[in-house]
């Protein structure tokens, strides 16, 4: 083995550890246990091994590669064999510390060695630590990027539920993180545009969530069907009002800002005569986000005041009253940084159309134009969808000079 490959490989080791949330002794131990009555050394002395592998000091000798690859449910294969040839160097180890300074590896967790033996509450945790960390994928990367990785999440806790033995507790933890799992999946799915698979794992995150017990999850996946409705072109009422009713004033603060916060957006695409609605469900996003000072989960800690502030603008640009649109998204968008280049871009869309109500054409296409240039690289079908629904909007302006620069700039992208 090379100094480079065992460069790699010490990066790739310390990459799917941090992953799990594991410590070094923890995988010592893991690897014991896979190797059972043939290991012949202490866990101390494995540990030092670990340390030794990780840092690229030692190559790892044929017995122990079979036990890491038990021991992180990983095919020897994939877990060993480094990157091809024809690969871009530069960009593979861009990646590869990218999520090894991140915690995260693109690998899922395959049960397969835990199959064989009873699971408990510690890789529920672990489950639950890694389905966080690459959430934080969904924060630089579309839908396109992350659907697999996200999907293949979900197969791989689909397999352990069918194939481990658990406590009764334990099973139903694994069910919330599936439910974590399957909406994070389905909302990779709906930002690269998989409307029909995207509302198939919306609806299985329900069934999961129901069987864990978890209100706030079974209120997510609601919320989440009644997203990709909307988005689907059709009427998601129904089911924002009833994500709404199965929370109560027990559930963390964020997720019932989150739940009420689209329940607005889906009386917002019903029409005018949604209005009411649409201000009383504000109203109460605004009034749990002022009382959020319970832990929140993972995956409700990104709703906040500019958030809330985002999805006001967007609902009054929908019901036409700019006057009530354009200061609620400049305000969050002047916090809102360019690194979530996906989110500004959607956001910066419905600014346009805001501007537009209010018959700034100039500021209009001014707006578009940066929602154009921040969305062009980024692997999401919505950006892309926004671009093209209001530059129709824009073309009876196409001989003001700014609006025909922003056409054209779309039209060099490839955008329209």
């Amino acid at each position: 083995m090379t100094p480079q490959t065992q460069n790699w490989l010490g990066a790739r080791l310390k990459a799917e550890r941090q992953a799990r949330g594991w410590t070094q002794r923890e995988v010592a131990e893991a690897v014991a246990a896979a190797m059972g009555d043939q290991l012949t050394t202490d866990v101390a002395t494995l540990v030092d091994y670990v340390k030794r592998w990780e840092r690229g000091r030692a190559g790892v000798g044929a017995r122990y590669r079979a036990a890491l690859a038990d021991a992180f449910g990983i095919p020897q294969g994939r877990l060993f064999d480094p990157p091809e040839a024809e690969d871009d160097p530069v960009q593979r180890r861009a990646f590869l510390s990218a999520t090894a300074a991140m915690g995260l590896a693109i690998t899922p967790l395959d049960p397969g060695a835990s199959t064989r033996r009873r699971i408990g509450a510690d890789l529920v945790d672990r489950l639950r630590r890694r389905t966080a960390r690459l959430r934080q994928l969904d924060d630089v990367l579309g839908g396109i990027d992350t659907f697999r990785v996200y999907a293949a999440e979900v197969s791989a806790t689909r397999r352990l539920l069918g194939r481990a033995t658990y406590s009764e507790a334990t099973g139903r933890g694994l069910l919330g993180v599936l439910a974590e799992q399957t909406q994070q999946a389905g909302w990779a799915a709906l930002d690269s545009g998989r409307m029909a698979e995207a509302g198939a794992l919306f609806r299985d995150s329900m069934t999961a969530a129901s069987e864990a017990g978890s209100t706030a999850l079974m209120g997510n996946s609601l919320a989440l069907m009644s997203y990709q409705r909307v988005s689907a072109g059709r009427r998601g009422t129904v089911e924002a009002d009833a994500a709404c009713r199965v929370v109560s004033p027990q559930t963390p603060a964020a997720v019932r800002a989150l739940l009420h916060e689209r329940a607005a957006w889906a009386h917002a695409v019903a029409g005018p005569g949604h209005s009411g609605r649409v201000e009383e469900s504000l109203d109460k996003a605004r009034a749990a986000i002022a009382e959020a000072d319970d832990p929140a989960p993972d995956w409700a800690r990104w709703v906040d005041e500019v958030e809330l502030q985002i999805m006001t603008g967007r609902c009054w640009t929908v019901l036409k009253r700019p006057d009530r649109a354009v200061p609620a998204l400049e305000w969050a968008l002047s916090r809102y940084d360019d690194s979530h280049a996906r989110d500004k871009s959607l956001y910066l869309s419905w600014l346009t159309e805001a501007h537009l109500e209010a018959r700034d054409i100039d500021e209009a296409a001014r707006t578009l134009t940066r929602a154009i240039e921040l969305g062009a690289d980024v692997a999401s079908a919505r950006p892309r969808q926004r671009v093209r629904a209001v530059i129709g909007r824009l073309r009876p302006h196409a001989f003001e000079p700014r609006v025909a620069e922003a056409i054209d700039r779309a039209r060099s992208l490839s955008l329209v």
